[in-house]
């Protein structure tokens, strides 16, 4: 009897160890608003003269909370040395759960140069999901292409 006892218990605590490293990285952040910072390349520099490799950029807001809508207050873009360039957000922008809000940025505009930036303020409610935002740049020239990704940073939070 005491030997299942211990052996129950010492496979209970080996389904423990062994299920953390698939829990890492799967906590939940939740809030009720947020200022995120997003960089965004109008361009990026290539070959031996630094020639400018024209980028088209997609912001993108994802609200990943299963029950709770979240409201995007503000959408403001900046080029290199912080001026505002375009408010993309006059009035408040309601994305429901699982849903998907855009801003496109054409590789011929080039207004905000190689250091531009979104911020993104959003609220909510209640405690929600924080939502995935990210910037997508992608460019196509000459049979070549790139694209890569960047992440959005929280800068405040409310």
């Amino acid at each position: 009897m005491r030997t299942t006892s211990l052996r129950l218990i010492a496979a209970v605590l080996a389904v423990a160890v062994f299920s953390l490293p698939a829990l890492a990285g799967r906590k939940l952040f939740v809030s009720n608003g947020q200022t995120v910072y997003v960089p965004i390349y109008s361009h990026v520099y290539q070959g031996p003269k630094g020639k400018p490799y024209k980028l088209s950029a997609l912001l993108s807001i994802r609200n990943v909370d299963q029950k709770h809508a979240i409201t995007v207050t503000s959408v403001k873009y900046y080029d290199n040395n912080g001026n505002l360039v375009k408010d993309h957000c006059t009035d408040p922008i309601s994305i429901p759960p699982m849903g998907t809000r855009e801003v496109y940025v054409s590789e011929r505009d080039q207004s905000g140069g190689s250091g531009a930036n979104f911020t993104v303020k959003w609220q909510a409610e209640n405690d929600a999901a924080v939502p995935v935002i990210q910037a997508v740049m992608i460019g196509t020239a000459s049979g070549q292409g790139i694209s890569f990704v960047c992440d959005g940073v929280v800068i405040e939070e409310n």
